[in-house]
């Protein structure tokens, strides 16, 4: 029996490193949509988490939400009349995830979505369609936490559900220890405030991301942004001054994890740096209205919607020793439980 893995952004490679070869009984076939294309932000993974050269890469590239979407669905459907595959894995909630559910789903091919059942219920965020659509095109639901099995039954979506844990947690225990030369690389001392930010609502308008870097310029402490090719282009397009904040490329996930460790503070808008700070028991302020994990809320995240006050919500969250909660988001064997299920699920 056959697998394909279908992944095309970063958050994709990091849930791929954790499943991939476990499927014991398939061959596996990787498809790289080609959505995230500069080696910072796809290359760089496969090089350093040791995932295999895909057997077909797409080349979607930038565009406009229907543009990828579009040509992902037109790509990956000739891969899978070639291939013949049983079960269609996908992961997350971008446009190639939701471009693999829907070819599954026509193609009638089982489709297998990790991190089902994840809801922000914020339809401004396009990703809240992918998921939404995603899981109701899936057969097989590996839901991370009780809350999203809880979302999916909301919808009526019952049957193949299971709560198997968070992939990425997989990842960051298999990861988070690797040594790394990012700090001595940058010329970096502990203590800094790590921040990421690439959604559309921040970096897209000009007045919103200029109140954003004029509030990070006056943080006490120095300002480390590894920064999102979309975000880069935003703040040239707009001549937005960068102040004293530290702007590097985008880093490999093992050097985000040492970057991270290292941090006193990080500022997102990222969900899978949410987790990550979670996991790495660092306080986090998310720069979104909404979060599509509420169970971190109270814990390591906040959220901040007002720009205006993200000194003040800092200097009280700065340093804060978070603790972690063992088992919130699984055992970190995810990927072992997905194969198992896999196994007897799929025939």
């Amino acid at each position: 029996m056959k697998a394909v893995h279908l992944v095309g952004a970063r958050p994709q490679f990091i849930k791929l490193a954790a499943l991939m070869g476990k499927l014991k009984g398939f061959s596996e076939v990787l498809v790289h949509s080609g959505q995230h294309y500069d080696y910072q932000m796809s290359q760089v993974f496969f090089d350093t988490l040791g995932i295999r050269k895909p057997d077909y890469h797409l080349g979607v590239g930038s565009g406009s939400h229907a543009e990828q979407t579009g040509k992902a669905m037109i790509e990956f459907e000739k891969v899978c009349i070639a291939e013949k595959p049983a079960v269609i894995l996908i992961y997350g909630d971008c446009n190639t995830t939701l471009a693999g559910a829907l070819v599954g789903a026509k193609l009638q091919i089982q489709v297998a979505h990790v991190e089902a059942g994840v809801r922000s219920y914020d339809w401004s965020m396009p990703e809240e369609f992918n998921r939404v659509l995603a899981d109701h095109c899936s057969s097989l639901l590996f839901a991370p936490t009780a809350g999203a099995v809880e979302n999916l039954g909301k919808e009526g979506i019952i049957r193949g559900v299971h709560n198997v844990g968070d992939i990425m947690y997989d990842s960051f225990l298999k990861y988070s220890k690797s040594p790394s030369n990012v700090m001595k690389s940058l010329s970096l001392k502990p203590g800094f405030v790590l921040v990421t930010l690439h959604r559309p609502s921040n970096v897209d308008s000009k007045e919103k991301l200029a109140a954003i870097f004029g509030e990070l310029s006056k943080l006490e402490k120095p300002v480390v942004f590894p920064m999102h090719p979309r975000t880069r282009k935003s703040l040239e397009r707009f001549g937005i001054p960068l102040g004293k904040i530290k702007v590097i490329e985008p880093v490999g996930y093992v050097e985000m994890l040492g970057l991270e460790r290292e941090s006193s503070l990080i500022i997102t808008d990222s969900g899978g740096v949410q987790r990550e700070a979670y996991f790495s028991e660092k306080p986090c302020i998310v720069l979104r209205d909404s979060t599509e994990w509420p169970e971190l809320l109270g814990q390591t995240v906040v959220l901040l919607k007002n720009i205006r006050e993200l000194k003040v919500a800092a200097s009280r969250m700065m340093g804060q020793y978070c603790t972690f909660e063992k088992g919130f988001f699984g055992d970190g064997k995810t990927g072992e439980k997905i194969a198992g299920i896999l196994r007897v699920s799929i025939k």
